[in-house]
């Protein structure tokens, strides 16, 4: 009678204390990656766009996504040359990435303005950004209209890193770049880190044996 009773009183902790509010359907999935697109029409200056709407579709082959409203200076861009260049955006870039997402480059030179070095690609004509540690080359591959935003889905053609974050091993330190997430309207740089692909499973882990 006493294990039942101990029983009840746990799952009586674990009643919530109140009921959750109920909205309407809303882009809530973050943190999400902060990225500059860079792209470019053949004879025209090269423009750059921060997306927070980008993500990994596929691993092999390497393909991306980034979701572009149409009235964006960028989308004829990236539509008529089916080609961009996405670039991780580090904490020494955050105030960049920011401004090339409330400025138009209709108006305004964005590697100019915000004094970023275009970065010559290998496999598409758009220039990716120096400044960045990693590039990422891209060559749409469908065009998917889904509302308010188009999808752009792409394949990766090349990726060029800041060597800057290698080790003598030749192992590529990423997470030490400081890197930015997007989440609800502001940005944060990567924190610490709390664990690593499979250590839930892992024979050493000191938190499962302790429970």
């Amino acid at each position: 009678m006493k294990q039942k009773e101990d029983g009840r009183s746990k799952a009586a902790k674990k009643q919530p204390l109140h009921q959750k509010e109920a909205w309407k359907p809303g882009n809530m999935l973050y943190p999400v990656p902060a990225v500059m697109v860079s792209c470019q029409r053949p004879g025209e200056k090269p423009n750059i766009i921060t997306v927070a709407w980008a993500g990994t579709t596929c691993s092999s082959p390497a393909m991306v996504s980034i979701s572009v409203r149409r009235e964006r200076y960028s989308y004829d861009m990236i539509k008529e040359s089916g080609e961009f260049v996405i670039n991780l955006v580090t904490k020494e870039l955050t105030l960049a990435a920011d401004y090339c997402g409330v400025k138009s480059g209709r108006d305004v030179d964005k590697f100019q303005e915000m004094k970023l070095t275009p970065l010559p690609s290998r496999h598409v004509a758009a220039p990716g950004i120096w400044e960045s540690p990693v590039n990422i080359e891209c060559r749409v591959t469908q065009v998917i209209p889904l509302g308010s935003h188009d999808l752009f889905l792409a394949e990766v053609l090349g990726v060029t890193v800041d060597p800057d974050y290698m080790d003598q091993a030749g192992k590529f330190h990423l997470n030490s770049a400081g890197l930015v997430a997007y989440s609800h309207g502001e940005y944060f740089e990567l924190g610490k880190k709390i664990g690593s692909f499979g250590y839930s499973v892992c024979k050493n882990n000191t938190r499962r044996k302790k429970s």
